[in-house]
């Protein structure tokens, strides 16, 4: 077949630019290699929730209108979600079928696909910002027996044995060291550098505030350091029905043993940093700027009166410092690691030297190519449901502007 534009993933990106599509009247095809959602229903644990509100859960003409907009939707109901958003435009949807490769040619690009062939003036890539889980190579080093998980193969806590050793403290881990307490496991949390913020804060949730402050549309042209940026960890929240928080001091109260970041190993040796009283340090003081904005926000606004009295967070206290830990402890180790990005069907000089596609903005170095829903791709919601169809809506004219130009020299 012959399609002015191919979509690689369904999920919210995907969904989002086909949506934009639809309206331009362009041509187009979204190739899936599971279902609508797929990453959704088959690669969340059982308890996870969305971190940001229902009610932010607003992608091109189409938002949620349940009947908890406060609450946070479980990754099934995120699934059916972006299911019904499929239907209600009736998205071109080609499910199971997994690109393996993309070849550039005069006219655009041909697709090699596990149900046939595609002729495709321009390529979107929409696989999101969850590629392949980075496990360290030091988790060769740990004796035999080990069982190693990321946070995509883990389900419930019936999946592990302890002790348990969570590597990595953003929102994942976090989540998944609380649960393992909860569940009665015993539970050591490495943490490294993360962002802390209260579930809620005044009386509204913390997204409420990272969006009145503006800093959720935060332009990747106007941030100091956009590497940087687009390496700061996602924030130690869950999106519980109670809406606890599962900050370090929380997690301590849970029995969950914090330690700094996990350095190396030595035989069965655990090598631990000694740099967690100052990690923890810089995580307070950042907390405790971001309230104070909040704060000022209230009382430049006049909502003071509207909302409940300011009350921060206790900062994070540490018990005795741990530099070292005997690796035979544990029976489980959960690599709360993050991802690395996973093109294999992209040729390789579309990509940098860590495996991402070459972009701007989502606007490739390579003509026909663009990229939708990665971390900070735009903008520093540019990976939430909330974010990317604003992403969308922005890349549509330089799709549109690419058609037109391969158009014309086809003339």
């Amino acid at each position: 077949m012959r399609t002015d534009v191919t979509i690689i993933g369904a999920g919210q990106a995907g969904l989002a630019m086909s949506h934009c599509l639809t309206r331009q009247g362009i041509d187009h095809v979204v190739l899936e290699r599971g279902a609508t959602a797929n990453a959704w229903r088959t690669e969340r644990w059982d308890s996870l929730r969305l971190l940001t509100p229902n009610w932010m859960s607003r992608l091109p003409g189409f938002r949620y209108d349940g009947p908890d907009p406060d609450g946070y939707m479980t990754a099934a109901e995120v699934g059916d979600h972006l299911e019904a958003y499929r239907a209600s435009f009736a998205a071109p949807v080609r499910p199971e079928t997994a690109v393996q490769s993309v070849t550039p040619t005069d006219r655009g690009f041909d697709l090699r696909t596990s149900t046939g062939g595609i002729a495709s003036n321009a390529v979107v890539i929409a696989t999101g910002a969850c590629g392949t889980p980075h496990i360290p190579a030091l988790a060769r080093d740990f004796p035999a027996g080990t069982r190693h998980l990321a946070p995509i193969h883990y389900r419930n806590p019936g999946d592990v044995e302890g002790p348990v050793l969570v590597v990595g403290a953003s929102a994942s881990g976090a989540q998944l060291a609380d649960e393992l307490a909860r569940a009665g496991f015993d539970v050591t949390l490495a943490v490294s550098n993360h962002v802390r913020l209260p579930r809620r804060y005044r009386g509204m949730d913390i997204h409420w505030w990272l969006e009145r402050l503006g800093i959720l549309d935060e332009h990747i042209d106007h941030v100091e350091d956009p590497r940087k940026a687009r390496r700061t960890p996602s924030l130690q929240l869950v999106g519980s029905p109670d809406r606890r928080n599962v900050g370090l001091n929380e997690l301590r109260d849970a029995g969950v043993e914090i330690v700094g970041r996990l350095a190396g190993i030595a035989d069965t040796t655990l090598q631990i940093s000694g740099s967690l009283a100052n990690v923890v340090r810089s995580a307070d003081l950042k907390q405790e700027r971001l309230l104070q904005r909040c704060d000022d926000h209230a009382a430049e606004s006049g909502l003071d009166r509207e909302l409940t009295a300011a009350h921060r967070p206790e900062r994070t206290a540490l018990g005795p410092a741990v530099l070292s830990l005997d690796a035979d402890r544990f029976r489980t180790v959960i690599w709360a690691t993050g991802f690395r990005p996973h093109h294999p069907y992209l040729p390789s000089g579309f990509l940098d030297p860590k495996g991402a596609l070459r972009h701007d903005r989502g606007v490739g170095e390579h003509a026909g190519v663009f990229s939708l829903g990665t971390v900070f791709n735009r903008r520093r919601n540019s990976s939430f449901i909330d974010g990317v169809g604003r992403d969308a809506e922005e890349l549509t004219p330089a799709i549109r502007a690419h058609l037109d130009r391969n158009a014309a020299w086809a003339r």
